[in-house]
């Protein structure tokens, strides 16, 4: 049985390392999502298992979970160089002298790869595992980050050898990077959340690497690509270009975008080409390499103490233009950020596009840079993504110009803005700012709040368009009529709805709290101070040390729900929930032991008749239950609904009980 477990956990490794190959590196899937997770989740559960057969290169590490205090140092066994740098045509062709005199070649093969704007790691391979990885650092000793770069799904741990022997050493250099639109997520949430934003991919790309909790760098899209070797061992290869293509064999993903040229013109022109259009990548570059393909040669050329005089990195300039800030104009987001965006007079072309406004994020940004209203700035893409004023033209300056202070009321409905503790963002605390009100129903409305069934986001702004609805307790007093007369809408789809709305006012304080979308407080935090206070008027005059004395209740959720319940907007929604009939209080206490599903753990999976998901997780937990998402060893039952996937599959492989609805709702009404 020992040995079996030990089969099946290999096949499943090499299996998901060759599908992650075709999926990172190739781009060319041959399998579902839905498949390859199956597999992980297997794979997952076999390892919680048997615990003896832990691996460090297995792809369930890739998710990440220790938390380091603090990173080691890796003394690169050959120095790991930055490369000289390039600001023009003429100084390529100087580079290019130097390497003909020193050779004593009249003409040159090169290789010219694009310069990735992110950071340099060096990757140790033992016997075609991924044994350590390491930052640049100062060249000759870095940071070590394996556990962090072992999340880097691209990165194989485990070398492919089907075209070409593996070396039992290798060091491989390359670059992590964050692709433009991964990036520009990131800031989002970063914004949403009151967190200082990355300035720019590359910024971004190297805080993920270097996160001492694993977790963090496993929940950013990282890339990679690699383009070169530092120590290596039976490596017989000779010359630059055939080095990319073993390295391509070997399972590492490497830049389509290489070319092998003949003289430095052919070079010249491919970095010219590349200025121009390097706005087409899906991912940041700040210029190009140009590299002597012959090893022997490199080897010949040397380097220098900084850089290797067989190489050169051709940077490209800066786009920058000079406009007028004309005004800063402060928009409410959709979770109460109030964002200050700088308006141009006259707009700017930058990297192709036409600038008219460039978000300035936060006040603290505004204030260090000393940016102010008239002032002539500096403005250019960060990263070739976003538009940004780098500061202002000091000497230009009339003494016309106007300092910016961040609003104190919300600019969309008067309330008095907050700023929580640790966070550099204003926000609106109004759960009705005309602002944030689409988004705060479709939240209101959702399943793990009050679970109103058809409230979607086409009746939503159908509501709003004819001012039905000017606040979530605005919902409770619709009309039959009101909800017939919307777009596709007709008397019987109106009652559903109607009916659906009716429903939510017994769904309990807790989900109300969820609901109300008060900052941090989700499912756990929205129990806890239910099942503390127990109804609606206590909690709202709670004070702060009454909050903090709650069971996982810590400062930043005392303070947001302070904020939230001071607010009057916000206590006249709630004083109009209540009058609508809303249930505030708990009726019951939590199941903390003794119920009849003590410590059982269901998986839930096809879709439920009598219950939403939200509902069968409630009845499982008020009898002492648990709901998790993946079928293991320790799942007790799994209820399976209409169209189960795989999880059916896996629960009987497994052996474990498989309950029908109709036998779900009986364990539930046993006592």
């Amino acid at each position: 049985m020992a040995n079996d477990v030990a089969v099946r956990i290999d096949e499943l490794r090499r299996q998901l390392e060759y599908h992650n190959w075709r999926y990172y590196v190739l781009d060319d899937p041959v399998i579902t999502d839905s498949e390859y997770d199956r597999m992980l989740r297997e794979l997952q559960s076999l390892e919680t298992a048997h615990p003896e057969y832990y691996s460090p290169d297995s792809p369930t590490q890739r998710v990440g979970g220790a938390v380091r205090s603090e990173f080691g140092t890796v003394v690169h066994r050959v120095p790991l160089f930055s490369l000289a740098n390039a600001f023009s045509t003429d100084e390529l062709l100087n580079f290019d002298r130097r390497v003909r005199e020193l050779s004593g070649q009249s003409q040159v093969e090169y290789v010219v790869e694009l310069k990735l704007d992110g950071l340099a790691v060096s990757l140790t391979y033992e016997q075609g595992r991924f044994s350590q990885g390491a930052t640049r650092g100062d060249g000759t000793t870095g940071e070590d980050i394996t556990a962090n770069l072992r999340t880097v799904r691209p990165l194989p741990l485990v070398l492919r050898e089907e075209a070409r022997t593996v070396p039992p050493l290798i060091e491989v250099r390359g670059e992590v990077f964050m692709p433009k639109d991964a990036f520009l997520q990131l800031n989002t949430r970063r914004e949403e959340a009151g967190e200082a934003l990355f300035a720019n991919p590359r910024n971004a790309a190297a805080g993920s690497l270097r996160q001492l909790n694993t977790k963090v760098t496993a929940s950013r899209a990282l890339d990679i690509f690699v383009y070169g070797l530092g120590a290596a061992e039976e490596v017989t290869i000779s010359s630059h270009w055939e080095l990319l293509r073993a390295l391509k064999d070997w399972g590492f993903k490497v830049n389509p975008h290489i070319k092998l040229v003949q003289g430095i013109d052919a070079a010249v022109e491919y970095c010219l080409t590349w200025q121009e259009q390097r706005q087409e990548l899906p991912y940041p570059i700040d210029g190009l390499v140009i590299k002597v393909n012959d090893l022997s040669l490199q080897r010949a050329l040397g380097a220098t103490a900084k850089s290797p005089r067989w190489a050169i990195a051709y940077k490209f300039p800066a786009e920058q233009a000079e406009t007028t800030l004309k005004e800063i104009v402060v928009t409410v987001g959709r979770t109460g950020v109030l964002t200050p965006t700088a308006i141009f007079d006259p707009p700017v072309q930058l990297a192709g596009t036409t600038v008219s406004r460039a978000v300035l994020h936060n006040e603290d940004i505004i204030r260090v840079r000393d940016i102010r209203v008239g002032d002539v700035v500096k403005v250019e893409k960060a990263g070739d993504i976003i538009p940004e004023v780098i500061g202002p033209v000091p000497e230009q300056r009339t003494g016309r110009e106007q300092l910016f202070v961040m609003p104190k009321s919300c600019p969309a409905c008067g309330a008095q803005v907050v700023k929580l503790p640790g966070e550099v963002a204003f926000r609106c605390p109004n759960v009705s700012c005309p602002a944030r009100l689409r988004e705060s129903l479709l939240h209101f409305g959702s399943r793990g709040a009050m679970d109103i069934d058809g409230l979607g986001p086409a009746i939503i702004d159908q509501l709003m368009e004819r001012e039905l609805v000017r606040d979530v307790a605005d919902l409770y007093f619709l009309q039959a009529e009101d909800i017939a007369s919307l777009t596709r809408m007709g008397a019987k789809s109106a009652a559903n709805l109607i009916a659906s709305i009716e429903a939510s006012k017994n769904r309990g304080l807790d989900r109300l709290l969820v609901a109300l979308g008060i900052r941090y407080v989700g499912v756990t935090a929205a129990k806890a101070l239910a099942f503390h206070f127990f109804d609606m008027e206590r909690l709202m005059a709670a004070t702060r040390e009454e909050l903090l004395a709650v069971p996982g209740i810590g400062d930043k959720i005392a303070t947001s729900v302070q904020d939230f319940m001071v607010e009057e907007r916000n206590q006249a929604t709630i004083r109009r929930l209540k009058e609508a009939g809303i249930n505030m209080t708990v009726t019951k206490s939590p199941v903390n032991g003794g119920g009849k599903l003590t410590d059982k753990t269901f998986v839930l999976t096809g879709k439920l008749t009598g219950f939403t998901r939200a509902q069968a997780r409630s009845a499982i937990e008020e009898k002492g239950g648990k709901v998790t998402s993946s079928v293991s060893g320790s799942t007790d039952y799994v209820v399976a609904g209409e169209s189960p996937g795989s999880k059916l599959q896996r629960a009987e492989a497994l052996g474990i009980q498989v309950l029908t609805e109709r036998e779900f709702e009986q364990l539930l009404a046993m006592e």
